[in-house]
Protein backbone atom coordinates (compact mmCIF):
# COMPACT_ATOMS: atom_id res chain seq x y z
CA UNK A 1 0.00 0.00 0.00
CA UNK A 2 1.36 3.41 -1.02
CA UNK A 3 1.82 6.09 1.60
CA UNK A 4 -0.89 8.72 1.84
CA UNK A 5 -0.31 12.08 0.17
CA UNK A 6 -0.28 15.48 1.89
CA UNK A 7 -1.71 17.47 -1.03
CA UNK A 8 -3.20 17.14 -4.50
CA UNK A 9 -0.16 18.87 -5.97
CA UNK A 10 2.08 16.01 -4.82
CA UNK A 11 0.09 13.39 -6.75
CA UNK A 12 1.22 14.22 -10.28
CA UNK A 13 -2.36 15.01 -11.27
CA UNK A 14 -2.90 16.70 -14.63
CA UNK A 15 -2.29 20.46 -14.11
CA UNK A 16 -5.73 21.20 -15.53
CA UNK A 17 -7.30 19.06 -12.80
CA UNK A 18 -5.23 20.82 -10.14
CA UNK A 19 -6.43 24.17 -11.47
CA UNK A 20 -10.03 22.94 -11.45
CA UNK A 21 -9.69 21.79 -7.84
CA UNK A 22 -8.41 25.22 -6.90
CA UNK A 23 -11.26 26.89 -8.79
CA UNK A 24 -13.73 24.74 -6.86
CA UNK A 25 -12.15 25.84 -3.57
CA UNK A 26 -10.76 22.38 -2.76
CA UNK A 27 -7.33 22.78 -1.21
CA UNK A 28 -6.58 19.52 0.60
CA UNK A 29 -7.56 15.89 -0.06
CA UNK A 30 -9.98 14.10 2.23
CA UNK A 31 -8.53 11.00 3.94
CA UNK A 32 -9.94 8.51 1.44
CA UNK A 33 -8.60 10.61 -1.44
CA UNK A 34 -5.21 10.94 0.17
CA UNK A 35 -5.06 7.18 0.77
CA UNK A 36 -6.27 5.94 -2.62
CA UNK A 37 -4.93 8.43 -5.18
CA UNK A 38 -1.33 7.16 -5.36
CA UNK A 39 -2.51 3.66 -6.24
CA UNK A 40 -5.42 4.64 -8.48
CA UNK A 41 -3.31 7.15 -10.44
CA UNK A 42 -0.75 4.39 -10.98
CA UNK A 43 -3.46 2.27 -12.60
CA UNK A 44 -3.82 -0.30 -9.84
CA UNK A 45 -7.15 -1.89 -8.97
CA UNK A 46 -8.52 -0.32 -5.81
CA UNK A 47 -11.00 -1.51 -3.21
CA UNK A 48 -12.15 1.46 -1.17
CA UNK A 49 -14.23 1.21 1.97
CA UNK A 50 -15.55 4.40 3.46
CA UNK A 51 -18.73 5.85 4.82
CA UNK A 52 -21.02 7.86 2.59
CA UNK A 53 -20.05 11.50 2.37
CA UNK A 54 -16.34 10.77 2.84
CA UNK A 55 -15.18 12.12 -0.54
CA UNK A 56 -15.31 8.93 -2.59
CA UNK A 57 -16.49 10.61 -5.80
CA UNK A 58 -13.27 12.57 -6.30
CA UNK A 59 -11.27 9.61 -4.96
CA UNK A 60 -12.24 7.64 -8.06
CA UNK A 61 -13.17 10.55 -10.34
CA UNK A 62 -9.83 12.33 -10.41
CA UNK A 63 -7.75 9.28 -11.42
CA UNK A 64 -10.43 8.23 -13.89
CA UNK A 65 -10.26 11.62 -15.60
CA UNK A 66 -6.47 11.88 -15.35
CA UNK A 67 -5.96 8.49 -16.99
CA UNK A 68 -8.56 9.15 -19.70
CA UNK A 69 -7.48 12.70 -20.60
CA UNK A 70 -6.12 13.16 -24.10
CA UNK A 71 -8.13 10.29 -25.61
CA UNK A 72 -11.20 10.60 -27.81
CA UNK A 73 -14.06 8.12 -27.79
CA UNK A 74 -15.66 6.70 -30.90
CA UNK A 75 -19.42 6.69 -31.31
CA UNK A 76 -21.11 4.52 -28.69
CA UNK A 77 -17.82 3.33 -27.19
CA UNK A 78 -17.00 5.13 -23.93
CA UNK A 79 -13.51 4.98 -22.43
CA UNK A 80 -14.43 5.15 -18.75
CA UNK A 81 -17.49 3.86 -16.90
CA UNK A 82 -18.98 4.60 -13.48
CA UNK A 83 -21.77 2.25 -12.40
CA UNK A 84 -24.09 3.45 -9.62
CA UNK A 85 -27.29 2.00 -8.12
CA UNK A 86 -29.75 4.94 -8.34
CA UNK A 87 -30.65 7.82 -10.61
CA UNK A 88 -30.08 10.41 -7.88
CA UNK A 89 -26.58 9.14 -7.23
CA UNK A 90 -25.87 9.08 -10.97
CA UNK A 91 -26.83 12.73 -11.26
CA UNK A 92 -24.82 13.59 -8.17
CA UNK A 93 -21.70 11.87 -9.52
CA UNK A 94 -22.09 13.51 -12.94
CA UNK A 95 -22.53 16.95 -11.38
CA UNK A 96 -19.47 16.43 -9.19
CA UNK A 97 -17.23 15.27 -12.05
CA UNK A 98 -18.43 17.60 -14.83
CA UNK A 99 -16.24 20.65 -14.04
CA UNK A 100 -13.16 18.44 -13.89
CA UNK A 101 -14.10 16.59 -17.08
CA UNK A 102 -14.47 19.93 -18.89
CA UNK A 103 -11.08 21.01 -17.58
CA UNK A 104 -9.37 18.14 -19.40
CA UNK A 105 -11.62 18.20 -22.46
CA UNK A 106 -13.60 15.04 -21.74
CA UNK A 107 -17.27 14.56 -22.55
CA UNK A 108 -19.32 13.18 -19.65
CA UNK A 109 -22.86 11.82 -19.92
CA UNK A 110 -25.39 10.02 -17.73
CA UNK A 111 -27.63 7.18 -18.91
CA UNK A 112 -30.27 5.94 -16.51
CA UNK A 113 -33.92 4.96 -16.58
CA UNK A 114 -36.80 7.38 -16.37
CA UNK A 115 -36.08 9.61 -19.36
CA UNK A 116 -35.87 9.26 -23.13
CA UNK A 117 -34.02 6.14 -24.19
CA UNK A 118 -33.79 7.56 -27.71
CA UNK A 119 -32.13 10.76 -26.54
CA UNK A 120 -29.66 8.83 -24.43
CA UNK A 121 -28.80 6.66 -27.45
CA UNK A 122 -28.20 9.82 -29.50
CA UNK A 123 -25.87 11.15 -26.80
CA UNK A 124 -23.83 7.96 -26.87
CA UNK A 125 -23.67 7.91 -30.66
CA UNK A 126 -22.30 11.45 -30.58
CA UNK A 127 -19.42 10.11 -28.50
CA UNK A 128 -18.65 10.41 -24.79
CA UNK A 129 -15.47 9.53 -22.97
CA UNK A 130 -16.92 9.19 -19.45
CA UNK A 131 -20.22 7.40 -18.90
CA UNK A 132 -22.11 7.38 -15.58
CA UNK A 133 -24.83 4.73 -15.67
CA UNK A 134 -27.21 2.54 -13.76
CA UNK A 135 -26.99 -1.13 -14.74
CA UNK A 136 -30.42 -1.79 -16.28
CA UNK A 137 -30.50 1.20 -18.60
CA UNK A 138 -26.96 0.52 -19.78
CA UNK A 139 -27.99 -3.06 -20.57
CA UNK A 140 -30.89 -1.73 -22.64
CA UNK A 141 -28.59 0.52 -24.65
CA UNK A 142 -26.11 -2.28 -25.22
CA UNK A 143 -28.87 -4.64 -26.35
CA UNK A 144 -30.08 -2.00 -28.82
CA UNK A 145 -26.60 -1.73 -30.27
CA UNK A 146 -26.17 1.85 -29.07
CA UNK A 147 -23.26 1.14 -26.73
CA UNK A 148 -20.25 -1.16 -26.49
CA UNK A 149 -17.92 -1.42 -23.52
CA UNK A 150 -14.87 -3.02 -25.13
CA UNK A 151 -12.95 0.30 -25.08
CA UNK A 152 -13.58 0.97 -21.38
CA UNK A 153 -10.18 1.10 -19.67
CA UNK A 154 -11.29 2.46 -16.29
CA UNK A 155 -14.36 1.02 -14.54
CA UNK A 156 -15.76 2.20 -11.21
CA UNK A 157 -18.45 0.56 -9.07
CA UNK A 158 -19.78 3.11 -6.61
CA UNK A 159 -22.00 2.08 -3.69
CA UNK A 160 -21.54 -1.56 -4.67
CA UNK A 161 -23.29 -2.78 -1.53
CA UNK A 162 -26.48 -0.98 -2.48
CA UNK A 163 -26.33 -2.47 -5.97
CA UNK A 164 -26.25 -5.84 -4.24
CA UNK A 165 -29.18 -4.88 -2.01
CA UNK A 166 -31.21 -3.81 -5.06
CA UNK A 167 -30.52 -7.07 -6.93
CA UNK A 168 -28.26 -5.53 -9.59
CA UNK A 169 -25.26 -7.83 -9.19
CA UNK A 170 -26.19 -10.19 -12.07
CA UNK A 171 -26.43 -7.18 -14.39
CA UNK A 172 -23.22 -5.69 -12.99
CA UNK A 173 -21.44 -8.98 -13.56
CA UNK A 174 -22.51 -9.08 -17.23
CA UNK A 175 -21.35 -5.50 -17.72
CA UNK A 176 -17.96 -6.11 -16.13
CA UNK A 177 -17.48 -9.09 -18.45
CA UNK A 178 -17.71 -6.66 -21.40
CA UNK A 179 -15.16 -4.00 -20.42
CA UNK A 180 -11.53 -4.22 -21.57
CA UNK A 181 -10.04 -7.19 -19.68
CA UNK A 182 -6.73 -5.41 -19.06
CA UNK A 183 -8.40 -2.24 -17.73
CA UNK A 184 -8.39 -0.75 -14.27
CA UNK A 185 -11.25 -1.45 -11.84
CA UNK A 186 -12.10 0.52 -8.71
CA UNK A 187 -14.82 -0.60 -6.32
CA UNK A 188 -16.15 1.55 -3.50
CA UNK A 189 -18.51 0.13 -0.92
CA UNK A 190 -19.40 0.69 2.71
CA UNK A 191 -19.57 -3.08 3.28
CA UNK A 192 -18.45 -6.24 1.48
CA UNK A 193 -21.50 -8.38 2.12
CA UNK A 194 -24.36 -9.32 -0.20
CA UNK A 195 -22.11 -10.74 -2.89
CA UNK A 196 -19.83 -7.70 -3.23
CA UNK A 197 -16.90 -9.84 -2.07
CA UNK A 198 -17.49 -12.18 -5.02
CA UNK A 199 -17.26 -9.25 -7.44
CA UNK A 200 -13.98 -8.24 -5.83
CA UNK A 201 -12.50 -11.73 -6.13
CA UNK A 202 -13.58 -12.16 -9.74
CA UNK A 203 -12.97 -8.77 -11.32
CA UNK A 204 -10.31 -6.95 -9.30
CA UNK A 205 -6.73 -7.99 -9.98
CA UNK A 206 -4.47 -7.85 -6.93
CA UNK A 207 -6.45 -4.90 -5.54
CA UNK A 208 -5.03 -2.46 -3.04
CA UNK A 209 -7.51 -2.14 -0.17
CA UNK A 210 -8.05 1.18 1.59
CA UNK A 211 -10.46 1.34 4.51
CA UNK A 212 -10.43 4.89 5.79
CA UNK A 213 -13.45 4.21 7.98
CA UNK A 214 -14.62 0.84 9.30
CA UNK A 215 -17.81 -0.49 7.73
CA UNK A 216 -19.84 0.74 10.68
CA UNK A 217 -17.95 3.97 11.30
CA UNK A 218 -19.54 7.35 11.80
CA UNK A 219 -17.86 10.72 12.03
CA UNK A 220 -17.29 12.50 15.29
CA UNK A 221 -19.16 15.51 13.89
CA UNK A 222 -22.31 13.36 13.78
CA UNK A 223 -24.26 12.90 17.01
CA UNK A 224 -26.87 10.20 17.51
CA UNK A 225 -30.00 10.40 19.66
CA UNK A 226 -32.77 7.96 20.46
CA UNK A 227 -35.94 9.74 21.52
CA UNK A 228 -38.33 7.48 23.39
CA UNK A 229 -41.86 8.67 22.80
CA UNK A 230 -45.34 7.46 23.68
CA UNK A 231 -47.30 6.31 20.61
CA UNK A 232 -50.01 8.87 21.34
CA UNK A 233 -47.39 11.65 21.32
CA UNK A 234 -45.43 10.58 18.26
CA UNK A 235 -47.46 12.33 15.55
CA UNK A 236 -47.38 15.68 17.32
CA UNK A 237 -43.66 15.34 18.01
CA UNK A 238 -42.92 14.58 14.34
CA UNK A 239 -44.94 17.61 13.22
CA UNK A 240 -43.08 19.90 15.64
CA UNK A 241 -39.72 18.56 14.49
CA UNK A 242 -40.71 19.09 10.86
CA UNK A 243 -41.63 22.70 11.65
CA UNK A 244 -38.10 23.54 12.86
CA UNK A 245 -35.92 26.13 11.14
CA UNK A 246 -33.64 24.81 8.42
CA UNK A 247 -33.82 21.74 6.21
CA UNK A 248 -34.78 18.35 7.61
CA UNK A 249 -35.13 14.84 6.22
CA UNK A 250 -37.69 12.51 7.77
CA UNK A 251 -37.27 8.83 6.86
CA UNK A 252 -40.27 6.50 6.78
CA UNK A 253 -40.64 2.86 5.93
CA UNK A 254 -43.05 3.02 2.98
CA UNK A 255 -43.95 5.43 0.21
CA UNK A 256 -47.60 5.45 1.27
CA UNK A 257 -46.71 6.59 4.78
CA UNK A 258 -44.36 9.19 3.30
CA UNK A 259 -47.10 10.59 1.08
CA UNK A 260 -49.57 10.68 3.95
CA UNK A 261 -47.16 12.44 6.31
CA UNK A 262 -46.21 15.01 3.66
CA UNK A 263 -49.91 15.84 3.16
CA UNK A 264 -50.44 16.15 6.91
CA UNK A 265 -47.45 18.46 7.28
CA UNK A 266 -48.58 20.70 4.43
CA UNK A 267 -51.97 20.99 6.10
CA UNK A 268 -50.25 22.14 9.31
CA UNK A 269 -48.13 24.78 7.58
CA UNK A 270 -44.88 22.87 7.00
CA UNK A 271 -43.32 23.12 3.52
CA UNK A 272 -42.96 19.37 3.01
CA UNK A 273 -42.67 17.02 0.04
CA UNK A 274 -42.40 13.25 -0.28
CA UNK A 275 -39.54 11.62 -2.18
CA UNK A 276 -39.70 7.92 -3.04
CA UNK A 277 -39.66 5.42 -5.88
CA UNK A 278 -43.27 6.05 -6.80
CA UNK A 279 -42.29 9.45 -8.18
CA UNK A 280 -41.17 9.81 -11.78
CA UNK A 281 -37.60 10.90 -12.40
CA UNK A 282 -38.57 14.49 -13.38
CA UNK A 283 -40.64 14.75 -10.20
CA UNK A 284 -37.77 13.47 -8.06
CA UNK A 285 -35.32 15.88 -9.68
CA UNK A 286 -37.67 18.80 -9.16
CA UNK A 287 -38.39 17.89 -5.51
CA UNK A 288 -34.68 17.67 -4.73
CA UNK A 289 -34.11 21.05 -6.34
CA UNK A 290 -36.97 22.52 -4.29
CA UNK A 291 -35.33 21.08 -1.18
CA UNK A 292 -31.92 22.48 -2.08
CA UNK A 293 -33.31 25.96 -2.72
CA UNK A 294 -35.46 25.99 0.44
CA UNK A 295 -38.85 26.02 -1.27
CA UNK A 296 -39.30 22.67 0.49
CA UNK A 297 -37.86 22.61 4.00
CA UNK A 298 -38.84 19.07 5.07
CA UNK A 299 -38.21 16.09 2.83
CA UNK A 300 -40.22 12.97 3.72
CA UNK A 301 -38.26 10.11 2.20
CA UNK A 302 -38.03 6.35 1.98
CA UNK A 303 -34.81 4.36 1.79
CA UNK A 304 -34.78 4.68 -2.00
CA UNK A 305 -33.45 8.21 -1.40
CA UNK A 306 -31.09 7.31 1.43
CA UNK A 307 -27.93 7.40 -0.69
CA UNK A 308 -28.72 9.78 -3.52
CA UNK A 309 -29.35 12.99 -1.59
CA UNK A 310 -26.57 15.48 -1.11
CA UNK A 311 -27.58 18.89 0.22
CA UNK A 312 -24.98 21.17 1.76
CA UNK A 313 -25.68 22.27 5.31
CA UNK A 314 -28.26 19.59 6.12
CA UNK A 315 -27.89 19.17 9.88
CA UNK A 316 -30.77 16.89 10.95
CA UNK A 317 -31.95 13.48 9.81
CA UNK A 318 -34.93 11.94 11.62
CA UNK A 319 -35.83 8.25 11.55
CA UNK A 320 -39.58 8.48 12.06
CA UNK A 321 -39.66 4.76 11.31
CA UNK A 322 -36.45 3.12 12.59
CA UNK A 323 -34.66 1.12 9.88
CA UNK A 324 -34.41 -2.64 10.23
CA UNK A 325 -30.70 -2.96 9.38
CA UNK A 326 -27.61 -1.18 10.63
CA UNK A 327 -26.39 -0.39 7.12
CA UNK A 328 -29.66 1.39 6.36
CA UNK A 329 -29.26 3.45 9.52
CA UNK A 330 -25.76 4.47 8.48
CA UNK A 331 -26.78 5.40 4.97
CA UNK A 332 -29.75 7.44 6.16
CA UNK A 333 -27.53 9.24 8.62
CA UNK A 334 -24.96 9.80 5.90
CA UNK A 335 -27.15 12.57 4.45
CA UNK A 336 -25.89 14.81 7.25
CA UNK A 337 -22.40 15.53 8.63
CA UNK A 338 -20.96 15.33 5.13
CA UNK A 339 -17.47 16.57 4.28
CA UNK A 340 -16.65 17.25 7.92
CA UNK A 341 -19.73 19.31 8.71
CA UNK A 342 -21.70 18.74 11.90
CA UNK A 343 -24.98 16.85 11.90
CA UNK A 344 -27.46 15.04 14.12
CA UNK A 345 -29.36 11.80 13.61
CA UNK A 346 -32.53 11.35 15.66
CA UNK A 347 -34.51 8.12 15.90
CA UNK A 348 -38.04 8.11 17.34
CA UNK A 349 -38.75 4.91 19.25
CA UNK A 350 -42.02 3.70 20.75
CA UNK A 351 -41.88 1.11 23.57
CA UNK A 352 -42.31 -1.99 21.41
CA UNK A 353 -39.37 -0.93 19.20
CA UNK A 354 -36.83 -0.46 22.00
CA UNK A 355 -35.24 -3.88 21.90
CA UNK A 356 -34.85 -3.96 18.10
CA UNK A 357 -33.40 -0.45 17.98
CA UNK A 358 -30.97 -1.26 20.77
CA UNK A 359 -29.67 -4.25 18.80
CA UNK A 360 -29.45 -2.17 15.62
CA UNK A 361 -27.37 0.51 17.35
CA UNK A 362 -25.03 -2.10 18.81
CA UNK A 363 -24.52 -3.63 15.35
CA UNK A 364 -23.84 -0.20 13.88
CA UNK A 365 -21.27 0.51 16.58
CA UNK A 366 -23.17 3.52 17.87
CA UNK A 367 -23.83 4.64 21.42
CA UNK A 368 -26.67 7.11 21.11
CA UNK A 369 -27.87 9.53 23.73
CA UNK A 370 -31.29 8.29 24.85
CA UNK A 371 -33.98 10.50 26.32
CA UNK A 372 -37.70 10.32 26.96
CA UNK A 373 -39.56 13.13 25.19
CA UNK A 374 -43.06 14.49 24.80
CA UNK A 375 -44.39 16.85 22.19
CA UNK A 376 -43.79 20.44 23.22
CA UNK A 377 -41.19 19.73 25.91
CA UNK A 378 -37.77 21.32 26.30
CA UNK A 379 -35.80 18.14 25.55
CA UNK A 380 -37.45 17.75 22.16
CA UNK A 381 -36.80 21.40 21.29
CA UNK A 382 -33.19 21.24 22.51
CA UNK A 383 -32.30 18.18 20.47
CA UNK A 384 -34.21 18.90 17.29
CA UNK A 385 -35.26 22.56 17.25
CA UNK A 386 -38.89 21.42 17.37
CA UNK A 387 -41.51 24.15 17.46
CA UNK A 388 -45.21 24.54 16.81
CA UNK A 389 -46.11 24.85 13.13
CA UNK A 390 -48.07 27.86 11.90
CA UNK A 391 -51.22 25.82 11.30
CA UNK A 392 -51.81 27.74 8.06
CA UNK A 393 -51.99 25.23 5.17
CA UNK A 394 -49.38 25.69 2.45
CA UNK A 395 -49.32 24.59 -1.16
CA UNK A 396 -46.20 23.77 -3.11
CA UNK A 397 -46.44 23.60 -6.89
CA UNK A 398 -46.06 19.97 -7.98
CA UNK A 399 -43.14 19.02 -10.22
CA UNK A 400 -44.02 19.67 -13.83
CA UNK A 401 -44.33 16.54 -16.02
CA UNK A 402 -43.24 18.64 -19.02
CA UNK A 403 -39.67 18.47 -17.75
CA UNK A 404 -39.57 14.72 -18.33
CA UNK A 405 -37.61 14.80 -21.57
CA UNK A 406 -35.68 18.04 -21.22
CA UNK A 407 -32.57 17.62 -19.07
CA UNK A 408 -31.11 20.97 -18.09
CA UNK A 409 -27.66 20.11 -19.39
CA UNK A 410 -28.88 18.86 -22.74
CA UNK A 411 -27.41 15.50 -21.86
CA UNK A 412 -29.27 12.37 -20.92
CA UNK A 413 -30.00 12.01 -17.24
CA UNK A 414 -32.43 9.81 -15.36
CA UNK A 415 -32.85 7.03 -12.84
CA UNK A 416 -32.87 3.53 -11.48
CA UNK A 417 -35.36 1.17 -9.93
CA UNK A 418 -37.43 2.73 -7.23
CA UNK A 419 -36.31 0.80 -4.17
CA UNK A 420 -39.95 0.20 -3.24
CA UNK A 421 -40.34 -2.64 -5.70
CA UNK A 422 -42.13 -0.72 -8.46
CA UNK A 423 -41.01 0.01 -11.98
CA UNK A 424 -41.35 3.70 -12.69
CA UNK A 425 -40.36 6.36 -15.20
CA UNK A 426 -40.83 4.40 -18.41
CA UNK A 427 -38.67 5.66 -21.27
CA UNK A 428 -40.31 7.68 -24.01
CA UNK A 429 -39.60 7.18 -27.72
CA UNK A 430 -39.33 10.01 -30.20
CA UNK A 431 -39.83 9.51 -33.91
CA UNK A 432 -36.58 8.86 -35.73
CA UNK A 433 -35.27 7.16 -38.82
CA UNK A 434 -35.03 3.92 -36.88
CA UNK A 435 -37.79 1.40 -36.49
CA UNK A 436 -39.38 1.37 -33.06
CA UNK A 437 -38.39 -1.60 -30.95
CA UNK A 438 -40.75 -3.41 -28.60
CA UNK A 439 -40.73 -2.08 -25.07
CA UNK A 440 -38.76 -4.21 -22.62
CA UNK A 441 -39.64 -4.63 -18.97
CA UNK A 442 -37.96 -1.99 -16.84
CA UNK A 443 -34.98 -3.23 -14.86
CA UNK A 444 -33.40 0.05 -13.91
Amino acid sequence: MTDVIPSFASTGLDPALLAALSAQGIAEPFPIQSATLPDSLAGRDVLGRGRTGSGKTLAFGLPLLHRTAGRRARAGRPLALVLVPTRELAQQVTAALSPYARAVGLRCATVVGGLSLHRQAETLRAGVEVLVATPGRLHDLINRGDARLDQVQVTVLDEADQMADMGFLPQVTKLLEQVAPDGQRMLFSATLDGGVDRLVRRFLSDPVSHSVDPGTATVTAMSHHVLHVDPAEKSAAVTQIAAREGRTILFLGTKHRADRLARQLLARGVRAAALHGGKSQPQRTRILEQFRTGLVTTLVATDVAARGIHVDGLDLVVNVDPPTEAKDYLHRGGRTARAGQAGRVVTLVVPEQRRDVSRLMATAGIRPESVQVRSGDDALARLTGAREPSGVPVTIAPPAPAAANRPASGRATGGATDGDGRQVGRPTHRASGRSRRPRRPRRD
